[in-house]
This record gives structure tokens, sequence and C-alpha cells, in this order.
């Protein structure tokens, strides 16, 4: 067997064994009832990709953001018109601003990093992190589409983002507003569709200096804003919460450039940091 290949009978044991840890470290909930905050889409087939968003991308006369208005978020701890407007244009016109991502991963979690590419990244086409950027930007090519709800749900957003000199999905998520148990306002959902399950992540919004965004996942109780995976079954459907811990800063530059600084730990331990510089398309 050449190296480097990895065989189908091995990747649906990879995958079962995966979902079964999951399993044994997490609780099971009622997505239906108690536990609907964690409810979300998950892939149909062994890859992901852009196939769960069932939409067809809008035509591209339609402005998508990821959010109808960041005001969404308003509340205790948080003003969306403190903002600076470029910040909230990003998030409510997404589809007019094209990306470039640079990633520094720390020495220590590249060969994870790496091994979690090539077993599960590249081959489900989720959450393939680039491995090295060699200091430089590369290009992201962003698809937002509009993805329709449940009976009597509001349709959802979905981003799909590929590195386009490598064609490898980075993020496809589903992202809205939502109001977790006794919390006092909204944060932001991100759901990243995986097979017979998904990755969640509850973002705390803050108003940072200079009218930056900052949204953050930091260690707590479930049920309170961070990471999770579900792990989907007949009736018979699993959670954990994740030690990954992530911080968003989308703020403007010295020279009036719209960057975002995405940093991401494992417990106290940092992964990886990817800055992202957000550029307005010429045609708005």
């Amino acid at each position: 067997m050449c190296q480097g290949v990895v065989v189908p009978s091995f990747t649906r044991g990879l995958d079962a064994a995966t979902r079964d840890f999951w399993r044994l470290v997490g609780r099971p909930v009622d997505l239906s009832g108690r536990h609907s905050w964690l409810s979300g889409p998950v892939a149909e087939g062994a890859a992901v990709g852009d196939a769960w968003a069932k939409s067809s991308p809008s035509p591209s006369t339609e402005r998508l953001g990821l959010v109808d208005s960041l005001s969404g978020l308003d509340g205790p701890g948080f003003a969306a018109d403190q903002l600076r407007a470029e910040v909230r244009d990003f998030y409510e016109r997404t589809s007019c601003w094209q990306m470039a991502v640079r990633t520094r991963w720390s020495s220590w979690a590249l060969p994870g990093g790496a091994a979690v590419a090539h077993l599960f990244g590249r081959r489900v086409q989720q959450l393939a992190l680039p491995l090295s950027s060699g200091g430089r930007f590369e290009h992201i090519d962003s698809q937002v589409v509009s993805i329709p709800g449940e009976s009597g749900t509001p349709p959802a957003v979905g981003w799909i983002r590929t590195l386009r000199s490598t064609g490898d999905v980075v993020y496809s998520g589903a992202y809205e507003l939502s109001l977790l148990p006794g919390a006092a306002r909204r944060c932001v959902h991100v759901v990243f569709p995986l097979p017979q399950g998904n990755l969640q992540v509850f973002l705390e919004p803050l108003v940072l200096r200079g009218g930056a965004l900052g949204l953050r996942s930091l260690p707590g109780d479930f049920g309170a804003e961070g990471t999770y995976v579900v792990v989907r079954g007949q009736g018979d459907d699993w959670a954990a919460r994740v030690p990954l811990h992530e911080t968003f800063v989308v703020f403007v530059d010295h020279e009036d450039a719209l960057r975002t600084t995405h940093r991401i730990w494992l417990g106290t331990h940092p992964l990886v940091r990817l800055d992202y510089l957000l550029t307005p398309l010429s045609v708005r």
C-alpha cells in the first residue's frame, strides 16, 4: 500500500471510533426538547463541503450577510452601535467582501494539525485549516447562501470558505444568533456539519477599543458559550463540551484596512493563529 493513501475501510473505522469516543465522554441530549439549542445541520454523506447547504447560491445582486443586523446581539455588555461601520458591514453584507488568510501554528501543535488535516479535514472537506502560509496571505474564496429553515423557523445563513490554492474547505458552517438557556442576550452560534453530527461554537460578543468586535468562547459549564461536539443517532443523540477555546478580534488597522485575528487554544495551550485581511469587492 502506497504511503499517504487512506483506505476507505480504515477511515470508516476511524470515523466510527471518533463518534464512539464522543459518546463515551459526552452526555445524552434531547435535541427536540430541553437541548434544542444544540440542534443543527449534519452532513448526510461521508464528505461535507457545501453539500449540506441545500439552497442554491444567492444571485449576485443580493447582498447576504451572516446576520441581518448585529443589533440582534444587543443586551447587557454589548451595543452594536458602538462598532465601526466597516465591522458591521462585513457581518451584515458578508458577500460584499473578499478574504485572504495567513496561518501560524504553534510548533508543538503543527504535527497534530497535520494529522487532523490528513485524516479528517481534507478527506471530509470540513475544518481543513491551512498548515502553513509561509508568512504570506493566501486567497480564500467565500460563498454565502441562504438555508431554508424548518417549518415555522427563519432561514439560517451558510458560509463556505475554500482555500484557493488547494480547493480544500477551510470552514463550512451555518450562522445564526442564538439565546442560550438562562442567558440575558444572544450570542453568535456557528454549526459546522460533520458526518452523523456536527461541531458547534457559541461565541460571546464584546465591543473592544476603537469600535472593534470581539468574539470569544471560553471555558465554562455545559450550556454556556463554548465549543460542543454533537453525535446524532436514531433517537440516541449525544453531546460533549470540548476544551477548544477561540477568540476573534475584527478591527480596522492604522491604514484603514479591515482585519481579523483568530486564535484557537486547546485548554490553555495555543494551537494556531489565523490573520485575515478583509477587502471590499470593487462592485458593491
